[in-house]
């Protein structure tokens, strides 16, 4: 009998989603799923994300190279970027109604007609070509309401993506959907494609922790929940390995064997919506602290900081830095969990890394000392 695997062996497992990608497409196809954040701290958690596993990366390059790219704007289990082969897993989609058609059952086929035989169009060009001066007050003004429009047919897949400008979405035709609403695939393969990629990206994690996913993905199966739960529980049953670790049932594909994974080294910093750091509970659980998204919390009441990263020294979350560009350069706040401290190994990997950091922010000074804050706020909540 395979011994269960250790807490060390699991955060090797874990730790391998960061392996080096060749480009931004083969990180995408790797992962399946890049959440998207709009936050820029220092930049977008898209960015982020990529940049710690593509070598050379630069903030913006996903934007910049978005048209040429396999990829998709979409929602699974949140929104984000995807390849087309996963977005086919998602449609056909059916929404119900919003509560912007109930408001206003106009507005829809307005914005339809107006985005009809165009190759791209802006959300502002959608509400000049409804009429100038016209309000739909409930939604804070014609052009806040097309773009809501535009959002609901994007998700229903009457429309794709095409590129961002200034972060603004623009919207085209999306023939490629239309084609898989004549012919999509069969809903097994939909449903199981769906539980496996989940399980790739996020895993090895908790039991429960999938099955949260599962819930949450009721954004890209609307229609389809409770067979995605079914196709869940068959594949806890079928497909995936499990063991109980410290009394807590996780589950792996069996190509994530956690026996299997070599030992990490160096340090990395990485950002809250890193498949890292995503799942609390299996953060806590293999960190020994548990690590709180501040964003949202008012400032006085912060343990961490606004938009803490955790960092990872060997495969295990040693603390986090809040990272700023103030005249150029990289500024960075250290915080280190209970029990660890800094030496000089820790050190200098750290430094390697805020290099890549600064290389990735296009700083000038690359190699130049971190200006390091180090801090101790109250210690982090243990699970």
């Amino acid at each position: 009998m395979t011994p269960d695997p250790t807490l060390a062996a699991l955060r090797a497992a874990a730790i391998r989603t960061l392996a080096p990608q060749s480009g931004v497409q083969a990180a995408l196809n790797a992962m399946g799923f890049l959440q998207a954040d709009p936050i820029r701290a220092p930049a977008r958690a898209q960015d982020l994300t990529l940049m710690a596993r593509v070598s050379a990366y630069r903030a913006g390059d996903l934007e910049r190279l978005y048209p040429v790219l396999d990829a998709e704007e979409d929602m699974l289990p949140n929104y984000g970027f995807m390849p087309r082969a996963v977005q086919a897993l998602l449609h056909p989609r059916e929404v119900p109604p919003t509560r912007l058609e109930a408001a206003h059952p106009e507005l829809l086929p307005e914005v339809r007609a107006a985005v009809q035989g165009r190759e791209e169009v802006h959300p502002r060009e959608v509400a000049a070509l409804l009429g100038q001066g016209r309000t739909v007050n409930a939604w804070g003004g014609q052009s806040s309401a097309t773009t809501r429009a535009l959002d609901v047919l994007h998700r229903r897949g009457e429309l794709r993506v095409t590129r961002r400008v200034g972060g603004v979405r623009l919207y085209g035709p999306a023939p490629h959907l239309r084609a898989l609403r004549e012919s999509p695939l069969p809903e097994p393969e939909r449903l199981r494609g769906a539980v496996h990629l989940l399980a790739r990206l996020y895993g090895p994690l908790p039991e429960a922790s999938l099955g949260y996913l599962i819930g949450l993905s009721h954004y890209g199966f609307p229609h389809l929940l409770p067979q995605l739960r079914a196709a869940f529980r068959q594949a806890v049953r079928e497909d995936l390995r499990s063991a109980r670790v410290d009394g807590l049932k996780y589950v792996w594909l069996p190509e994530q064997d956690p026996a299997q994974a070599p030992a990490p080294r160096g340090v990395r910093i990485v950002n809250p919506f890193d498949p890292l750091v995503w799942d609390r509970r299996r953060f806590a659980h293999l960190h020994g602290w548990t690590y709180r998204f501040e964003a949202y919390t008012p400032a006085p009441k912060r343990q961490f900081g606004y938009y803490a990263l955790p960092v990872l020294h060997a495969g295990r979350a040693v603390g986090w830095a809040n990272l700023s560009v103030q005249g150029g350069e990289l500024i960075t706040d250290l915080g280190l969990a209970p029990g660890v401290r800094q030496t000089g190994p820790f050190t200098r990997a750290l430094d390697r890394e805020l290099d890549r950091w600064r290389a990735f922010l296009g700083l000038e000074g690359l190699g130049d000392a971190a200006r390091t804050a180090s801090s101790q706020p109250a210690p982090p909540t243990r699970p």
